[in-house]
């Protein structure tokens, strides 16, 4: 894994670090391939149950490097998206911990996401445009779900930005934290989707993803279709006896 990124990976929990300070953690075809290398572990994994991605330095990510770019390198991964991350996230649940600016190719890494930890002067948004390019890192497909689409269309043909409690407010944004703590409030929400059953977890991710997919006559059968790993499990086994036991959970992930 190229030494821009950093993967950490404790208590079921992953960490994946952009580590490029120097130039605002703007993505390179290194950076790219570093990410798609972590994704691969996690997948690879039995033991990570939670992913959270985060930058280095008090910026979460600036983007497209630019200069790496005009030099003619890639930033993006063919069928992983920009950063190897955003068109084939983790299965895992994901958590963005945003320090700083995310920005262009960083706001679309946060919208891969599943979940956003901001601190309360971090920013937002997609000023492609300003350079005469096109946010086809997930921006234009997911904006206008996660945000009223009015707002999403005004971000996105202005390139302005957003502060993180205007996000917030709009429910972009899970949770705010103190400047330099995003992270470790991201954490702190890892640790309690990790405590949970990681089938039932891994299982419920899916489902609401495809969910948009169906239709509402297959639908039930659908979601009956992916749970039921996680509902034949002796993890839910487990579950029931705990709660009986009036003890602690113990998943095995099987």
């Amino acid at each position: 894994m190229p030494d821009v990124v950093r993967l950490e990976i404790h208590g079921g929990i992953a960490v994946i670090t952009l580590d490029r300070p120097e130039v605002r953690n703007a993505v390179n075809a290194a950076a790219a391939a570093g990410v798609a290398a972590a994704v691969d572990e996690i997948e690879a994994r039995s033991d990570v149950f939670v992913t959270v991605l985060t930058g280095a330095g008090g910026t979460f990510c600036s983007g497209m490097d630019l200069k790496a770019f005009v030099a003619g390198e890639a930033a993006s991964i063919p069928g992983r998206g920009f950063a190897g991350f955003t068109a084939r996230p983790p299965r895992t649940p994901t958590i963005a911990a945003v320090e700083g600016a995310a920005v262009a190719g960083g706001c679309e890494l946060v919208l891969a996401c599943d979940m956003v930890v901001a601190a309360a002067n971090a920013r937002f948004g997609v000023p492609e445009v300003k350079r005469g390019l096109v946010a086809v890192g997930g921006a234009l497909l997911r904006l206008p779900q996660r945000i009223p689409y009015q707002l999403a269309m005004e971000l996105i043909f202005t390139g302005e930005f957003m502060d993180a409690p205007r996000a917030h407010s709009f429910g972009l944004v899970n949770h705010l934290s103190a400047p330099g703590d995003a992270l470790a409030e991201a954490l702190r929400l890892a640790k309690r989707i990790a405590a949970n059953g990681p089938l039932a977890v891994r299982a419920s991710k899916e489902i609401m993803l495809r969910a948009p997919q169906w239709s509402a006559e297959e639908a039930y059968d659908a979601q009956l279709a992916i749970a039921r790993i996680a509902l034949e499990s002796q993890d839910a086994a487990e579950g029931a006896r705990a709660f009986a036991e009036k003890r602690p959970p113990v998943w095995r992930g099987v």
